[in-house]
């Protein structure tokens, strides 16, 4: 029964993570809604003077929320990206060769997988269960969110390897849920001058990217289009 408490923690994490974003996006919302002074807007008019347009002790508090969220944030991805490398162990030490197969049981590869996701043993269970956790979880967690459907030349996203139809799956922090493309915005905002973990499905495969946002002579941070799925 470990895979299936281990599936069953990491949906809660999964949770977690989510009610997590959603406060974020009400944050960054309020904080950036027009005339708002943004993530990280200055609170002084250009003479030095507190600015009358905003409440400041609630920006601050907001900013101070917001940076507690992205570290909570942090904490359960890395949870999840844990044990979902134990869930791919066990699903991986579960599949069997074709000539341990035969030998046990005189069947196909086919045949051998039905005899062991129907064993009575103990191991045996606890191995599948492990693997339909991995299945499951992993449909979850590498699902794309956005597809990379534009990229402007001699940008931070061409020269650090982004591809126009990159399916993107995470970009940092984020990885899902309401409001993506301003989260996204937050999430390159937040870390210019950075490098930022994208992790995109590339011709069938995940790949890694490491993307700095920054300052360029075109338009955003990164210079590519994200199209939301």
């Amino acid at each position: 029964m470990v895979g299936t408490n281990l599936k069953a923690e990491t949906m809660k994490l999964m949770d977690e993570r989510t009610n997590t974003e959603t406060e974020m996006d009400v944050i960054i919302q309020r904080l950036c809604q027009p005339g708002g002074p943004g993530l990280s807007g200055n609170l002084v008019d250009s003479e030095g003077f507190p600015r009358t347009d905003i409440d400041i002790p609630t920006v601050r508090g907001d900013r101070r929320r917001l940076a507690e969220l992205r570290n909570d944030h942090k904490i359960l991805t890395e949870k999840i990206d844990q044990n979902i490398q134990v869930l791919h162990s066990a699903r991986l030490a579960s599949t069997p060769s074709v000539k341990d197969s035969d030998a046990a049981a005189g069947l196909g590869v086919q045949g051998s997988a039905v005899n062991i996701g129907s064993s009575s043993s103990p191991g045996n269970y606890s191995v599948t269960a492990a693997t339909s956790a991995a299945m499951d979880i992993d449909v979850v967690f590498s699902r794309p969110f956005a597809v990379i459907d534009e990229i402007t030349e001699a940008s931070p996203a061409a020269e650090d390897g982004l591809q126009l139809g990159d399916q993107v799956v995470r970009f940092g922090n984020v990885q899902s849920g309401e409001n993506l493309l301003q989260r996204l915005a937050a999430e390159a905002q937040s870390n210019q001058g950075c490098a930022v973990t994208m992790t995109v499905l590339r011709q069938g495969a995940m790949t890694n990217v490491q993307v700095t946002p920054r300052v360029w002579q075109g338009r955003g941070l990164l210079g590519c289009n994200f199209r939301i799925l």
